[in-house]
């Protein structure tokens, strides 16, 4: 998909996406207000900012999750990164980072963001990455972790409650945010077969 199939794409998801509060719902309009000015806002091109997909892999339990070691920052974060052509959807671009940065194969992508991340980033010199995360769920949480030496200098899984250090309140916030809802999602499945 073009850039400007995908930015429509982003500008749809968001604009749907019911945000979990009030500053989250402060974030998804600036977001969308960001769209609206710039026609590059899904490209690392767009210097004022552009957005970013992320995701926190979690077990099917949402007991433990999946971290990397960014290699350039230094800290424990979720996998994530900037839009490629050909990614149709936020979503799609962060089930492909999650495939590559972890070496999982069968990963499932659950519905609709989880929440927003805006920060500060060295990109182009210093810029805004209006990160957009999801839940995704390892079904295989026994497959073999394989790293990108590129991107990380290391991964693991590790206890949604026991998140290492040095990371940032965002990521245990994403992290304990997906395994929420994953067990939402078990509940709900739960609930349709009784």
């Amino acid at each position: 998909m073009s850039a400007t199939g995908l930015h429509g794409s982003a500008r749809r998801e968001l604009a749907g996406w019911e945000a979990p509060d009030s500053a989250q719902d402060e974030l998804r309009r600036s977001y969308l207000e960001h769209l609206d000015r710039h026609p590059d806002a899904v490209s690392r091109a767009c210097l004022p900012g552009h957005l970013t997909a992320s995701a926190a892999i979690v077990d099917p339990g949402g007991t433990r999750a999946v971290l990397v070691l960014h290699r350039k920052i230094g800290k424990w974060l979720q996998t994530g990164g900037h839009c490629e052509e050909g990614d149709r959807s936020l979503g799609e671009t962060a089930l492909r980072e999650a495939a590559e940065e972890s070496g999982l194969s069968g990963l499932r992508l659950l519905e609709g963001p989880v929440r927003l991340d805006r920060h500060r980033v060295g990109c182009g010199g210093g810029t805004w990455h209006l990160d957009v995360q999801y839940a995704v769920v390892a079904e295989d949480e026994g497959a073999v972790l394989s790293r990108d030496a590129a991107e990380s200098a290391d991964l693991g899984w590790f206890g949604v409650q026991g998140v290492p250090e040095p990371t940032d309140e965002a990521c245990r916030i994403l992290v304990r945010t997906a395994a929420q809802a994953v067990h939402a999602e078990g509940d709900r499945g739960r609930a349709g077969r009784a």
